[in-house]
């Protein structure tokens, strides 16, 4: 409920903010004043709008920054860790271990045969079954009992 208050806060303050901005005379106004473009009798008095908007920008810049730095400090305070997330793959199996090299020397990998020397691939040949070994049942009196045929 903190953060959803905060937020509405956080968002109407930005928008007064970039009201009072935009309201604000640029730099170059003020040259135009010389000639009678600025007016001297306001609604903000005599000394024009710039002291009340720059001020009131101010306080709401502090405001929005404070706001910004709380619910950032909150965000990471509330978080809770994730408990056993889901890797997918990477969490399948882990990969496999390299043997360390020897300090000083490069791990490198052996260089490929050259291909005159790479045996021609031989046709292969069927493999037959071999009877596998079953064991036998264990008869009531514990000796084994003859294998059945």
């Amino acid at each position: 409920m903190l953060m959803l208050i905060l937020n509405v806060v956080y968002v109407l303050v930005a928008v007064a903010m970039i009201a009072l901005i935009l309201l604000q005379r640029g730099a170059g106004a003020a040259a135009g004043s010389g000639f009678g473009a600025g007016a001297s009798g306001t609604v903000f008095g005599a000394r024009g709008a710039s002291n009340f908007l720059s001020k009131s920008t101010k306080w709401l810049a502090v405001v929005f920054f404070g706001i910004s730095l709380f619910m950032a400090w909150y965000a990471t305070h509330s978080a809770r860790p994730v408990a056993g997330a889901d890797l997918g793959v990477m969490g399948q199996a882990a990969a496999p271990a390299q043997p360390a090299a020897a300090p000083g020397e490069l791990a490198v990998p052996p260089p490929a045969a050259p291909a005159s020397e790479v045996p021609a691939p031989q046709p292969q040949q069927q493999a037959q079954p071999q009877a596998e070994a079953v064991p036998a049942p264990q008869q009531q009196g514990g000796e084994a009992a003859p294998p059945a045929q």
